[in-house]
């Protein structure tokens, strides 16, 4: 992987709202999942959406020399994921994107060490998206853990039907022919994913591709999959 990964560049974008308890975690789960596979040119920005606590200073400080903080006043993860794309794209100024692998989780997330070395697998056979699955960590109750185990379905052969933004990664040039992410504050994962399908490019879904997240009930983004979490634990005690 290492001589293939070489030829890649590799943005990740990180949207974040007040996030301070888990930011550090998950820069480094990225640049060490980064440095596993070899990757030579790489970029990190993470997307400081009206961040009033410390996960801005936080992050510079995680970051380093290996990415940047972009603060914006927005409140939505679209737009946000929209604007942490374009900042990678101008960082690099490349004349062909298809060779920019933009890879996108979330501020409360950690990535598996070879998180990105199964994405650019996957790139190199002619994939140009990859929609990955989420585990719970720790945090949260063992009822939560439970109603997780029976929802959350996988297919035998090792894909699945999932789509989460904390989890999902495109080819630059296939990014830019779709227009990019829309500034949805909802669902602007399945909105990305059904525009590069609708134009067919060639997506996978593997289960291999694997992002931790917060078990929490209580998340950031309204609708988002700590609401699916809550709603499908009140389904389950609502039945007779």
């Amino acid at each position: 992987m290492s001589a293939v990964a070489r030829t890649w560049c590799v943005g990740v974008v990180v949207p974040a709202h007040n996030e301070e308890a888990t930011i550090d975690a998950c820069i480094m789960s990225i640049l060490r999942s980064i440095a596993k596979a070899g990757v030579e040119n790489s970029w990190l920005v993470v997307v400081a959406d009206q961040c009033t606590d410390r996960t801005v200073e936080r992050a510079r400080r995680a970051l380093g020399c290996d990415g940047e903080v972009l603060e914006i006043s927005a409140r939505s993860p679209g737009a946000a994921r929209r604007a942490g794309a374009g900042r990678v794209l101008r960082h690099w100024h490349l004349p062909d994107p298809s060779r920019i692998w933009l890879a996108n989780t979330d501020a409360d997330s950690y990535v598996n060490e070879d998180w990105i070395s199964v994405q650019l697998a996957l790139a190199d056979e002619g994939v140009t998206a990859v929609a990955g699955i989420v585990r719970l960590g720790a945090d949260g109750s063992a009822a939560v853990h439970e109603v997780y185990r029976r929802t959350y379905l996988t297919n035998a052969e090792g894909t699945h039907t999932h789509v989460h933004g904390a989890n999902l990664s495109v080819r630059a040039d296939a990014y830019e022919d779709v227009g990019g992410w829309s500034d949805l504050a909802l669902a602007e994962d399945h909105c990305l994913w059904g525009r590069l399908r609708r134009r067919g490019w060639r997506v996978s879904s593997p289960v291999s591709s694997v992002v931790t997240t917060s078990a929490r009930l209580q998340g950031r983004a309204t609708g988002g999959f700590a609401d699916t979490l809550r709603a499908r634990l009140e389904a389950q005690h609502a039945k007779p």
